[in-house]
């Protein structure tokens, strides 16, 4: 159980230090020229806590974990890519479907960045399971 609590606690700490940058420098002006409309004053930190923390543990237990056990990084690449096309694919093309205004442009990018992000962030996860949490 210690094992998947670093690992997880590892892959909050990633993921939210890669996507901090990504939200606050990367892409801020991006999502503001396109959904600014939509966007609130102030950030909801603790509504965010409550994504990084579950979607965390979903990477450990669904892809970390399977590709920790049969020592195959690429695995943890290409089923963080996958899932993280799933996760972030579901809430934009939801949002294509429900939300009048809401631009392509926005799902696309998003969804390229999950993929990446969720990607990445498997391999530290995978990386640290196999390494750290021994």
């Amino acid at each position: 159980m210690t094992r998947y609590l670093i690992t997880w606690l590892a892959v909050v700490v990633v993921f939210l230090a890669i996507d901090s940058v990504w939200l606050a420098y990367v892409a801020k002006s991006f999502y503001q020229k396109h959904i600014g409309f939509l966007l609130r004053e102030q950030f909801q930190m603790g509504v965010a806590a409550v994504f990084y923390l579950f979607y965390a543990a979903c990477l450990v237990v669904l892809v970390v974990a399977p590709a920790a056990k049969s020592g195959n990084p690429w695995q943890a690449l290409a089923l963080g890519a996958l899932l993280g096309l799933c996760a972030y694919g579901t809430y934009d093309i939801t949002n294509l479907a429900t939300i009048k205004g809401w631009p392509v442009i926005v799902s696309v990018v998003d969804m390229a960045w999950g993929m990446t992000i969720t990607a990445i962030v498997s391999y530290v996860g995978f990386w640290v399971m196999t390494r750290f949490a021994a």
